[in-house]
């Protein structure tokens, strides 16, 4: 186990500022591995979990670094973001397909996953009103879009980032529509997730089905759906870098009995118009 740590840190480059914090990862890094490889063994779950950048963290220290999605002000009444007999949808949708989601960025050990999402939001709709696919600044809400609920790497809300962009005569001109449930057939979508759960943490690959709950804490962005061989899922874009998940995606389980959908991505769901 030594020398797989000892790879992991050449791999991601990790370097600690001395032998008492090397040997404190070194047993984090082995715990977490031992249940990862558990995981997979069982086989007993359609996704895959891995050892990635995140190995050598617990998990109470990863969402405390990564996941800066702040509670909704409003009702936490679920939406009908579902797609549920909506049978004038086409059955699959990928925007990514289409050329209206830039590459997978890193929010780094920044709570401003908010930003992101909102922004992913934001270069899809550009995309589809200009035909023009442009990386947008994460940095410019998180320096500038400081009142109210945002508060850069302390956290944000989406829908205050499009208010924002939208009163500083950003990319939007028109109000801000939340809790849409056909939205994604039409654009990329902010939603927000529970991603504080281990499985997430180290999820490397296949359909997401949980475990995890309705605590929402991660901004994310919806740029497809897919069903295939009788399973449905979200296609998810992260900001947790390349290195995690399926190339920084995730595909995440869809139209399950619990309406908030899984990991409470049904909750809140926001887009910007152009």
């Amino acid at each position: 186990m030594y020398e797989r740590h000892q790879q992991w840190m050449v791999q991601f480059g990790r370097v600690y500022k001395d032998a008492n914090e090397r040997q404190k990862r070194f047993q984090i890094f082995k715990q977490n591995v031992a249940r990862i490889d558990y995981f997979n063994a069982a086989n007993n779950k359609p996704y895959k979990l891995g050892v990635n950048q995140f190995a050598d963290l617990t998990n109470q220290e990863f969402t405390a670094s990564r996941n800066g999605l702040k509670g909704h002000m409003c009702s936490n009444t679920a939406t009908t973001f579902k797609y549920e007999n909506a049978t004038a949808l086409p059955s699959t949708v990928d925007w990514r397909k289409k050329g209206a989601v830039t590459p997978i960025k890193d929010q780094g050990q920044c709570g401003c996953c908010w930003a992101f999402s909102a922004v992913a939001a934001m270069e899809g709709v550009t995309k589809l009103t200009t035909g023009k696919l442009i990386s947008l600044s994460e940095q410019e809400l998180v320096d500038c879009d400081t009142k109210g609920e945002d508060q850069g790497c302390e956290g944000g809300l989406m829908d205050d980032a499009f208010q924002f962009i939208e009163k500083n005569k950003g990319l939007t001109t028109e109000s801000i529509y939340p809790y849409k449930g056909k939205a994604v057939a039409n654009q990329p979508v902010s939603v927000a997730i529970d991603a504080g759960g281990f499985d997430f943490q180290f999820y490397s690959g296949g359909v997401f089905t949980g475990s995890c709950g309705t605590d929402l804490d991660q901004g994310v962005t919806a740029v497809g759906y897919v069903e295939y061989g009788g399973t449905k899922y979200w296609l998810v874009k992260n900001s947790w870098g390349s290195s995690w998940g399926e190339d920084g995606y995730i595909r995440m389980q869809r139209d399950v009995d619990a309406k908030e959908g899984l990991c409470g991505i049904a909750m809140q769901a926001s887009y910007p118009t152009a």
